[in-house]
């Protein structure tokens, strides 16, 4: 079992730089891949960032590729989120998930945190 708990969303201007973090609990999470996903008002969960669990494999969204940078510390069981030059459409709750593998789709992640609000202002 994994516990994850994101942190860090706040209102920021656009072209603001801003970073998020998820901590996980447990002793295996070195163990998963992890990833960040996203979600705006009446719109599905898409995905962000993933990350392999030894940190050698990234992969990015087309949306998000050269502003957005994942990263994580299987020490401190936490994984990040560097979210530079923030546009609007940025603006969505981000949630954090652990699982097996890297995958784009939602469905394969078996653990999900509860989200941390990013709002970005024009």
């Amino acid at each position: 079992q994994v516990q994850l708990v994101e942190s860090g969303g706040r209102l920021v201007q656009a072209g603001d730089s801003l970073r998020l973090s998820c901590a996980a609990s447990g002793r295996t999470f070195s163990s998963y891949a992890m990833g960040w996903f996203r979600q705006a008002p009446g719109k599905e969960r898409e995905f962000v960032a993933a990350i392999s669990w030894s940190g050698a494999l990234k992969t990015y969204a087309d949306s998000v590729k050269g502003r957005f940078t994942i990263s994580r510390d299987n020490a401190k069981n936490t994984v990040y989120l560097q979210m530079n030059s923030l546009k609007p459409e940025d603006t969505a709750v981000y949630y954090c998930a652990a699982g097996r593998s890297i995958a784009t789709m939602t469905s394969p992640w078996d653990y999900w945190g509860q989200g941390t609000q990013v709002t970005v202002s024009s």
